[in-house]
């Protein structure tokens, strides 16, 4: 229900929430939308089209799935208060974790597969390069306001969609017949592999295990939203930034930041989600 929400219903109904913001009718813009994208006019149809396809295929899917189950999408925050403390710890974790992911997003970019894959490997090459077309594409801001709609549309649509599909569906879905561990990894593999992106597929899966362990942790679903937003938000922000010239380091770069910035993230991490863990723990001991 979530692919055919996304690739399907999502894009052909975002395709005519788009028209008005194109230059154009329906068949040009069908005929614009294949790569290279080099049409300004087009950025803005993108983006409704992006956010479309998030809102149905990752939110009112879901939504229509749990009522046929007799439950709705607020049950997944039902009586879950937020904290500022875990909050807090959410955000600062998340930032710190890029300087260990760098490592991993370098060793991933530059992977060689065996002789008897290279097929695949042409093709995932082909395909990275075409998505990094579009996101380079999406993320090169001429204004303000298009970077406002790359916020919602890169950082807050999916933040909560993703999360309320591979955290508070399939993951909570696989606890039911596995251990908690298979099930975190298992939903972070399917997060990271629904991106099609295999040259970015380890960090992306290092990214949904550390969402999926925040979620199972604290038991609240808007802690997993909150990191994924930051995550996201940070990227196009620090990207933003960089065009302006207000900020030197291009996130767009695979390059894995000095060693004793690594070590020393990799600590602060390990420190940090052991205090969201062991906060969590006494709250749970604490109640009768």
């Amino acid at each position: 229900m979530v692919g055919l929400g996304f690739v399907i219903v999502g894009p052909i109904v975002g395709l005519f929430v788009a028209l008005p913001f194109y230059d154009g009718g329906m068949l040009e813009l069908t005929q614009a939308l294949q790569p290279p994208f080099d049409d300004p006019g087009l950025k803005i149809p993108l983006y409704v089209m992006q956010g479309c396809a998030t809102a149905i295929g990752l939110i009112a899917t879901p939504a229509v799935y749990l009522s046929t189950r007799q439950r709705s999408l607020g049950n997944l925050f039902a009586n879950r208060k937020v904290d500022f403390v875990p909050v807090l710890i959410t955000i600062m974790v998340v930032i710190v974790f890029m300087g260990v992911n760098s490592i991993f997003i370098e060793w991933n970019a530059k992977v060689n597969f065996p002789e008897f894959a290279k097929g695949f490997e042409e093709w995932a090459r082909e395909r990275e390069d075409s998505l990094g077309e579009l996101t380079a594409f999406l993320t090169t801001f001429g204004s303000g306001n298009e970077f406002v709609l790359a916020l919602i549309v890169i950082a807050i649509l999916p933040a909560i969609g993703e999360e309320i599909v591979f955290r508070g569906l399939i993951q909570n879905e696989l606890r039911r017949a596995a251990n908690v561990h298979v099930a975190i990894w298992f939903a972070a593999m399917l997060f990271s592999a629904i991106h099609f992106q295999f040259f970015g597929f380890v960090p992306r899966l290092l990214l949904g295990a550390l969402f999926g362990y925040l979620y199972y942790w604290s038991g609240n679903l808007v802690l997993a939203i909150i990191a994924h937003f930051i995550n996201n938000a940070a990227s196009v922000t620090a990207l933003y930034m960089y065009q302006r010239g207000s900020f030197d380091f291009n996130l767009e770069s695979t390059e894995s930041m000095p060693l004793n910035f690594v070590v020393m993230s990799a600590l602060l991490t390990a420190g940090l989600l052991y205090y969201f863990y062991k906060y969590y723990q006494d709250r749970k001991i604490a109640i009768p």
